[in-house]
């Protein structure tokens, strides 16, 4: 009975922090991909993103939930991927990523509590301790998934970052609503 009591707070407390978001923020390697990095023979990088993570970028944003990227690495191809997924702040080779983040809270006026970030490295840890809603994905590093409100059961790459856009979805009542729009075409 205590086990159920436990996970119904857990729950709450994880819904309440999903409601307020209003920008979400992703990291690349490890969330949007595997983490592997593969190199042609030609020198040009190749990464796999899953498509139900850009169709939960889409649902997110139709809901009017802002995405951003902030990645470690410059690639083109995460250039390309943002354009497709019509992505408009996308912050590479960003080696403090705080600076970055605070420059999108000054930009949007928001606050820490209104902003989500999904992680999955060390490098990641500071922005997640700052936001509101702190998720690491399944095969994240240890010490991540030990600090974050929400680690995903998917893993980077395999439609994680979808798991924490349905969450933030159905904490905010738009879920049914978003799916329902998206089934008329």
């Amino acid at each position: 009975m205590k086990r159920s009591s436990e996970s119904k707070v857990k729950r709450l407390k994880l819904e309440r922090k999903a409601k307020k978001v209003k920008l979400l923020i992703l990291d690349v390697d490890g969330v949007m991909t595997d983490g592997r990095i593969i190199f042609d023979n030609n020198g040009n990088e190749i990464k796999a993103f899953h498509v139900r993570d850009g169709h939960g970028i889409k649902m997110a944003q139709t809901a009017g939930i802002l995405i951003a990227i902030i990645t470690g690495r410059k690639s083109e191809v995460v250039k390309i991927r943002a354009l497709e997924l019509g992505i408009k702040d996308v912050y590479q080779r960003a080696l403090n990523k705080v600076d970055i983040y605070e420059k999108l809270l000054k930009m949007y006026g928001m606050k820490d509590e209104e902003v989500a970030f999904i992680g999955d490295d060390i490098n990641d840890l500071p922005i997640l301790k700052m936001v509101g809603f702190s998720v690491a994905v399944s095969d994240a590093d240890t010490h991540i998934r030990n600090k974050v409100d929400y680690v995903t059961e998917m893993g980077g790459g395999q439609g994680a970052v979808r798991e924490a856009i349905d969450i933030i979805l159905k904490a905010q009542g738009k879920w049914e609503g978003i799916k329902n729009k998206l089934n008329k075409f």
